[in-house]
């Protein structure tokens, strides 16, 4: 338990770094380390997966509410636009966890695997492209919304590796897309990490220590840095020129991909 804590600390950092600064609340991160990382407890593989989400997406608000702090006081949030579907992608979230809860820990890992793909995949080709649709109708837009929350919360992450390239793909600015993505992700990862706590009372394959599927010593080692190093990733992210931003985050969604391929 110790090793895992001091390891979550360090991962952390990590994380809150690329928060701030690719409005994504690190889950593409977190979740392999500790699917990596719980199976030293002596927990059965039923509860590693549902564990390492959880977990997730409860330091994810954390992390995710610093980021958008900054974000606010940069002005990179068009709040007009952001308040109506923070509450399509909490609903959308809280459903994803029930969903998970039912799908076995293969199912889950494929579905992470797979999704973190197509992420990275699609991320490659909008590089190169420009503006490509105007801003869909509301409806459209709560849709995407009502997905996203469902997606990201299946693969325990905040939402902004899809929020922000679809954004992009409707011409909006990156750094709205950013402020956007990162408001959007506390609320999937507040409603989002509810669900999986409630699914995950009274099963007793999870070890000491949980809460849910939530594993606090994980929580408490990530939650510690993460916080401290996400407004330096929003310092980086207003200093940046706007094809640098986009080129990292497809290279951080690529480099994730290819982990999840070699495991």
């Amino acid at each position: 338990m110790l090793f895992i804590f001091i390891s979550c600390v360090f991962l952390g950092a990590l994380v809150g770094f690329l928060a701030g600064l690719l409005g994504i609340g690190g889950g593409l991160v977190v979740v392999p380390a500790l699917v990596y990382l719980l199976p030293q407890l002596g927990i059965g593989n039923e509860v590693i997966m549902p564990m390492a989400l959880a977990t997730s997406l409860s330091a994810i608000v954390m992390t995710s509410s610093s980021a958008a702090f900054a974000h606010h006081k940069n002005k990179n949030i068009p709040w007009d636009i952001a308040k109506p579907l923070m509450f399509i992608v909490a609903f959308g979230a809280l459903l994803g966890a029930f969903i998970a809860d039912h799908l076995s820990a293969q199912a889950l890992t494929n579905f992470f695997a797979s999704a973190v793909i197509m992420l990275a995949s699609y991320m490659l080709v909008s590089i190169r492209s420009q503006r490509s649709s105007a801003m869909p109708s509301k409806a459209k837009l709560q849709l995407i919304s009502l997905i996203t929350g469902m997606v990201a919360s299946l693969m325990g992450m905040a939402g902004g590796a899809i929020l922000v390239p679809v954004l992009i793909y409707f011409g909006m600015p990156l750094r709205h897309c950013i402020g956007i993505a990162t408001v959007c992700g506390v609320m999937v990862a507040l409603f989002g990490s509810l669900g999986y706590i409630i699914s995950g009372f009274g099963n007793e394959l999870l070890p000491e220590w949980s809460f849910g599927y939530v594993y606090l010593p994980a929580l408490l080692g990530v939650v510690l840095t993460s916080s401290l190093f996400a407004p330096i990733g929003v310092k980086y992210a207003t200093k940046l020129p706007v094809q640098t931003l986009k080129k990292a985050f497809a290279v951080f969604l690529i480099l994730v991909a290819m982990k999840m391929i070699i495991a």
